[in-house]
């Protein structure tokens, strides 16, 4: 009796079992991730973004399922770096919350990574050999670009890395000595163009007084605007010889062009392809209109389209842009003061003159005082073009704007350019990567100096607040600075020929110089939402 009795319940526990269950309703069972995200979940695993399958099956989205969804059919990210963004940016994936630096002290950490030793080129090789140390952009870019150079010396600048500055001055003085210019970038085929030319900004960063070096500086600045300035001594009666643009009332002014008007050998296919859309047009003049648009930097930009859907319309050389004139304007006030200062003062009246000049023309041709804005001029339309920019704030940048220009400039940025996080660079959305939604850093610099020149500091801080928070998100999110931001969104940038790079020497540059002297906007661990 006592063995039954102590066996009892054991042997009624499995009729218990089935008498519960059969008494419980059957439980829903969850869809699995396939089920929820199908062709996200697919196209993630086919592009391998982890390593491990398991990694994405067990994420965490970071909001609702159908809002994901919805981004994904909206934004429709292609290839395994632009569905690695969207991921991190929608759901918590293990790993990703991995210990990283602070974003300020990240970018301290990518100046050896992205410098480089002096070298000399391989026989065959591309390449300008180049004496000195220097650093890259970044990704695709590996090596030392024009224009990107300054916005990266900004960075370099704040953190105390004057000899690498120094280093890469000399190495830019060696290109105008040895070509009569500085390339777009040190390969070979970049040789028949330049970029914006910021060799007399980037000569103010440096520290160095021997006079003998100011000597030379002042003569490849010197070489420099005789290289931009050639055309006007081409035969009398051209109304566009090179890179000089004769204006109605007989002023000089400058467009951006190139030596050659074949395919761009990095863009080749490309650029062969889009002279085949624009026949009738011949071929030669479009590829030089492409050339001259990467000169520009801007490549490519509405600003350069007679249709702004339509890259075959580009006619780059037809422009007279307000960023080129600015900057000229600017590198002639410097080679008059550097001229005086060095006893030279037949120079330093010839540059003073020149820059009085293009000041007026300035004025004249490319201040729009119905629109409140600077703008790029159409030499054969002979008016001034419709497209709204981001250039238009150059002439604050370097200080030749009156005040109510500068004015009537922060008033048309407020109103047409300021996206959630930061300038854009166009009004215009068209898959070209410099315009909407993009924002890029060199820009968001520009506007900063030159609204905090003219006494737009809440304006100038608050760009600089909205540019950080993307770069600080896009960061806590992929650990990566990268070459564009969408400043809509706050993500990373898309259109154009190549995928979006990341390094990046630029946006590194501008965001520390941005921290330095804004030590409040230093961004928290969080990702900003």
């Amino acid at each position: 009796m006592m063995i039954a009795t102590r066996f009892r319940p054991l042997l009624l526990l499995p009729a218990l079992a089935l008498l519960l269950q059969a008494q419980a309703p059957a439980q829903y069972a969850p869809p699995s991730p396939a089920d929820i995200y199908g062709p996200l979940f697919g196209a993630v695993q086919e592009a391998q973004v982890f390593p491990d399958g398991k990694t994405f099956a067990d994420a965490v989205p970071r909001e609702d399922p159908k809002a994901i969804l919805a981004a994904y059919a909206r934004e429709k990210p292609q290839g395994k770096v632009a569905l690695t963004a969207f991921v991190l940016r929608h759901f918590s994936v293990r790993g990703d919350n991995q210990a990283r630096p602070p974003l300020r002290a990240r970018i301290r950490e990518l100046w050896p990574v992205l410098g480089r030793a002096p070298f000399a080129p391989m026989p065959g090789s591309s390449a300008l050999g180049l004496d000195h140390g220097y650093v890259v952009p970044g990704d695709r870019f590996q090596e030392i670009y024009y224009w990107d150079s300054y916005f990266t010396m900004l960075g370099l600048k704040a953190d105390g890395q004057g000899p690498l500055i120094e280093a890469m001055l000399a190495d830019f003085v060696d290109l105008v000595e040895r070509y009569g210019h500085v390339p777009n970038g040190t390969r070979s085929y970049y040789l028949s163009r330049s970029q914006p030319p910021f060799l007399a900004l980037m000569m103010d960063l440096s520290d160095d007084r021997d006079p003998a070096l100011a000597g030379r500086r002042l003569d490849a600045l010197l070489r420099e605007h005789d290289y931009w300035m050639g055309g006007g001594r081409c035969p009398a009666g051209a109304d566009a010889c090179e890179h000089v643009v004769r204006m109605p009332d007989g002023s000089l002014l400058n467009r951006y062009w190139d030596a050659r008007d074949t395919p761009r050998d990095e863009s080749w296919r490309e650029d062969r392809d889009t002279a085949r859309k624009a026949r009738p047009r011949a071929a030669g003049v479009v590829q030089r209109d492409l050339r001259a648009a990467a000169e520009s930097g801007w490549d490519f930009s509405s600003r350069w389209l007679g249709d702004p859907m339509r890259l075959e319309t580009i006619h780059t050389t037809d422009i007279v842009p307000i960023d080129l004139n600015s900057l000229l304007w600017f590198s002639e006030t410097r080679i008059a003061e550097r001229a005086q200062a060095a006893g030279r003062s037949d120079v330093a009246q010839r540059f003073r003159q020149l820059a009085t000049r293009r000041k007026a023309a300035i004025d004249r041709y490319l201040w729009v005082p119905g629109e409140q804005r600077f703008a790029d001029w159409d030499r054969i339309a002979g008016r001034p073009t419709s497209a709204r920019t981001a250039a238009s704030l150059f002439p604050l940048f370097v200080g030749h704007a009156s005040p109510d220009q500068a004015r009537a400039v922060a008033a048309t940025t407020r109103a047409t350019l300021i996206g959630e996080g930061g300038l854009r660079t166009t009004g215009i959305r068209t898959g070209q990567q410099w315009d909407a939604p993009n924002g890029w850093a060199p820009l968001q610099w520009v506007a900063v100096e030159g609204l905090g020149r003219y006494g737009e500091q809440a304006f100038a801080k608050d760009i600089a607040r909205r540019w950080i928070a993307t770069v600080a998100r896009t960061y806590a999110e992929t650990g990566k600075l990268l070459e564009k931001y969408d400043v809509e969104e706050r993500r990373p940038g898309g259109g154009g020929e190549y995928p979006t790079q990341d390094g990046f020497g630029w946006t590194n540059g501008v965001t520390a110089a941005m921290l330095e002297r804004w030590p409040d906007l230093t961004p928290s661990g969080s990702v900003p939402r």
